[in-house]
């Protein structure tokens, strides 16, 4: 097993700082304009218009949680493992959006403030963040110690 040291950086705290403030970016980004995150839903024309805001709040909510807790490192495998699926998730309806043909402006990862078109690429970013998630879940259990601790043990206290 590999020891503590730029080992334990490179397979738990780069991935999680990368996953972490992509998802927190990606949260801020639909909660500073929510009703602009719901119209961009009603784009992809998946979901009745009742469920649009409830849809919208649980994944702004799911990012929140899950940025927070990977970058905290607290139940840093479940939150990897959750954010894996979120990713998955995100790349199969991306993938489905765009063999229906349809073309979008802004496929809402970032909200409205930065607003991205829905391209052929763009599933692909999400399973590369889903592998990402996989590395981070894989390794977090080698290497536990949260953000707050140096690989020797001691606190930044």
């Amino acid at each position: 097993m590999m020891g503590y040291g730029m080992s334990s950086v490179m397979l738990t705290g780069v991935p999680r700082l990368f996953i972490g403030a992509v998802l927190i970016a990606s949260a801020l980004g639909k909660s500073l304009n929510l009703s602009g995150f719901v119209e961009v839903l009603a784009t992809y024309h998946a979901f009745p218009e009742w469920a649009l805001w409830p849809f919208a709040l649980l994944i702004t909510g799911l990012e929140w949680s899950l940025g927070t807790w990977i970058l905290w490192g607290r139940r840093l495998r479940q939150s990897a493992l959750a954010a894996l699926w979120l990713n998955l998730c995100y790349a199969l309806w991306m993938t489905v959006t765009l063999v229906r043909g349809l073309e979008l402006a802004n496929c809402g990862c970032f909200g409205v403030y930065f607003p991205r078109p829905l391209r052929w690429y763009s599933p692909i970013e999400d399973l590369v963040m889903a592998g990402m998630c996989y590395a981070l879940w894989r390794h977090a259990k080698k290497f536990p110690h949260p953000l707050t601790r140096f690989p020797n043990g001691r606190t930044r206290d």
